[in-house]
């Protein structure tokens, strides 16, 4: 079986890559610049509820197109031992797309039943009416 290989010069010698390789590291870089989406919407996001979406759905997204990435990564040749380990890898990228959503909602829902109530327009607005009696 005769694949591509793209030779790169490392200090140590030459090595190849191939194009499962190449993907494996597009999908492992896209995975961190969605998790730094995440951390980025956690820091900037004003209440619990926006911060669990923007957690939930990052995290979930990053970790398997990570996971993703660095099983295709270990896929040097066809052999048993890596198809083994790139199963296991995927069987983890299932777990987790199961798992996080579960719990992103059961935190919402606790939070919703313990009256934590998300922020709405006027609640960022300083009021033009304060000192002002109400009929």
């Amino acid at each position: 079986m005769s694949m591509i290989d793209f030779k790169v010069i490392a200090a140590s010698g030459e090595v190849s890559l191939f194009p499962l390789h190449l993907l494996g590291m597009f999908f492992g870089s896209l995975g961190l610049v969605f998790f730094l989406g995440a951390a980025v919407g956690l820091i900037r996001f004003p209440d619990f509820y926006t911060r669990m979406h923007a957690a939930g759905k990052g995290d979930t997204l990053s970790t398997m197109l990570m996971l993703t990435g660095f099983g295709l990564v270990t896929m040097e040749d066809f052999s048993l031992g890596s198809w083994l380990l790139f199963v296991k890898i995927m069987g983890v990228v299932l777990f987790i797309f199961i798992a996080s959503p579960t719990v992103s909602h059961v935190l919402m829902r606790a939070a919703s039943e313990d009256d934590e109530m998300p922020l709405t327009k006027n609640d960022g607005k300083k009021s033009s009416n304060k000192g002002k009696k109400r009929n």
